[in-house]
């Protein structure tokens, strides 16, 4: 069981928002909390694992108990792809199973869930809870319509993004992805109001055998996320992801330096674990 380091006033203020468009709560990571103006709520690649040490080390607190996620504060849960802070049934496992969620990830996240991890004997959740998901896709959960887009990142085996639509305006979840060719396209054919990108550094992380320092890069550079963000077309681009492991944490505030030349983003939106924006 998850101890967090807040108690559930998180979960709670999520199941008791009222958002006169949509609110989206950072958990930190990758994670996120999206909230509609009806109430449909999705959460994407909510992450409350430690790590591994000393290789991968949680540099901040765990904000929710997923056992504390009230039955009315989840809809679905979406995961980009398969790495252990984006798929996790210890997790997102109970969330499932507290709420009666659906799942919806590509192929390679549902072969951890049902092969690596046994979700299905750990939790007591159904199968026809599980949707698979690949580029192309459209998904309807309550009030928002959600396209499965391609995006790139040589760590993952099968990654996803998500154009999620709603009639207050769209956010992009990009995952890890890198700059991808079809981002450009992206910014054409959508108007994106928000966008989330995966920022971080270049550092040195334990190898996992040897544990030896190597010279690890995971996430999107200053200038790689500002191309992202320019070739997206983005309203407002919240950098994600910067906070996590020992390491490879960075300081988001240097994107401005990157963006001033651009057209896009128009507004950098900083934001901390814990925190709220609305559309």
């Amino acid at each position: 069981m998850t101890v967090s380091d807040w108690g559930d006033w998180l979960p709670t203020a999520v199941a008791d928002a009222d958002p006169e468009t949509v609110a989206i709560w950072y958990l930190g990571c990758n994670g996120f909390v999206i909230k509609g103006s009806e109430g449909t709520t999705i959460w994407i690649d909510p992450y409350v694992g430690l790590g591994d040490p000393p290789r991968t080390i949680r540099m901040i607190p765990v904000p929710f108990d997923p056992e504390d996620v009230p039955e009315s504060a989840a809809d679905a849960v979406l995961a980009t792809h398969e790495h252990t802070d984006h798929t996790h049934g210890p997790s997102q496992g109970p969330i499932l199973e507290r709420t009666g969620a659906d799942f919806y990830a590509p192929d390679d996240s549902l072969a951890v869930a049902f092969d690596d991890e046994n979700w299905l004997d750990s939790y007591d959740i159904s199968e026809s809870q599980f949707t698979e998901v690949a580029e192309g896709d459209t998904i309807a959960i309550g009030e928002f319509s959600i396209d499965v887009v391609e995006t790139q990142d040589a760590d993952s085996t099968h990654p996803v993004g998500y154009m999620i639509q709603h009639e207050s305006g769209t956010i992009f979840h990009a995952g890890d992805s890198k700059p991808a060719d079809n981002f450009a396209d992206l910014g054409e054919e959508y108007d994106i109001d928000l966008g989330i990108l995966a920022f971080g550094a270049i550092g040195n992380i334990p190898d996992k055998e040897t544990r030896e320092p190597v010279r690890t890069k995971w996430y999107a550079t200053e200038n790689e996320t500002i191309k992202s963000a320019s070739d997206l077309q983005l309203d407002r681009l919240l950098p994600s992801h910067w906070d996590m492991w020992k390491g490879m944490t960075a300081d988001p505030t240097v994107l401005h330096h990157h963006a001033a030349s651009y057209a896009y983003p128009q507004t950098l939106e900083i934001v901390e674990i814990g925190d709220r924006v609305e559309l």
